[in-house]
């Protein structure tokens, strides 16, 4: 059992489900909520759904993968600062270790694969990025925050693409978690050593842009202003008091709680797209993964 954990906590299996919520809100924008609420009654056979299942199943792969990659790079540099994790106690190995990770991508891939070939191409894309950010884009000062938001964005279009014809329309979307993102990997930078005020504040302006640019696709998108309010509402109760915290006291465990909150905020950020585009009750059902991610944050590292 001890062993089946250690896998588990490679994959930062909190996060995943923060992924998953991409993948639905990506597919609320889509417009497939309004077709599954349109026909409840055959639900199982429809194709939509089974565009769904298939997409969900991809992201539990890259992102697992993805994550378990970043541990694997990094396993000498943990071995000094955190010891604790997998790969430097010496629960898993790093060659099994990157076995994993590299069949998890496989499966993300394969899955996307059997919903068109447009979303194996996304998959692969953000498969290549999530390397390549574990690798070399995390020790970029400026790209590092870029690449990871790339692989987030990805993620979103991955979901739209269960209707290829609206990346089109919506494409534009992915600089929402772009922008996210970015934010909170800037933040992260001070999560060992502290002292990064001026990333915390560039993430707090960050944050300020991705909740009015919400706001707005929720008028311009059929009107949902008063929709989407509850969601965004309760984003900013997450995300901002601890970064707050943090930016008054720039200690790591602080930084860390600041970090904590914003991946886990993804899914209500993710709710919010669902509810501007699909009305409330599709939000509602993204917003259902919050809980599970939060319990799941108890029990699995998320950083």
């Amino acid at each position: 059992m001890s062993k089946i954990k250690a896998y588990l906590q490679l994959t930062r299996p909190a996060n995943i489900v923060t992924a998953i919520a991409d993948i639905w809100a990506g597919f609320a924008v889509a417009g497939g909520a309004l077709v599954i609420f349109a026909d409840q009654t055959r639900l199982i056979d429809s194709p939509v759904f089974h565009n769904l299942l298939w997409l969900t199943l991809s992201t539990i792969g890259l992102y697992g993968g993805g994550v378990a990659f970043n541990d694997v790079f990094d396993a000498e540099l943990d071995a000094k600062e955190r010891p604790e994790r997998p790969i430097p106690s010496g629960r898993v190995s790093k060659g099994k270790a990157a076995l994993m990770a590299f069949l998890l991508l496989l499966i993300g891939i394969i899955a996307a694969w059997n919903v068109s070939t447009l979303s194996a191409l996304i998959a692969l894309t953000v498969a290549v990025l999530a390397v390549l950010y574990d690798y070399w884009g995390k020790h970029q000062f400026i790209f590092g925050p870029i690449n990871m938001g790339l692989c987030r964005a990805g993620n979103l279009l991955l979901g739209i693409s269960a209707f290829p014809v609206m990346l089109q329309s919506y494409w534009y979307l992915g600089f929402i978690p772009l922008i996210f993102v970015a934010a909170i990997t800037m933040i992260s930078r001070g999560e060992v050593h502290g002292k990064n005020r001026r990333a915390l504040k560039g993430g707090f302006l960050m944050y300020i842009f991705i909740i009015l640019s919400i706001a707005a696709l929720s008028i311009l998108e059929g009107n949902r202003f008063f929709h989407v309010i509850p969601f965004i509402a309760l984003f900013a109760y997450m995300i901002f008091p601890p970064l707050i915290k943090a930016m008054r006291e720039q200690i790591p465990q602080l930084i860390g709680k600041a970090v904590k909150a914003g991946v886990i905020s993804l899914i209500i950020l993710n709710a919010s797209l669902a509810a501007a585009f699909s009305g409330w009750q599709f939000g509602i059902i993204v917003l259902l993964l919050l809980p599970i991610s939060i319990y799941l944050a108890k029990k699995f590292a998320v950083t």
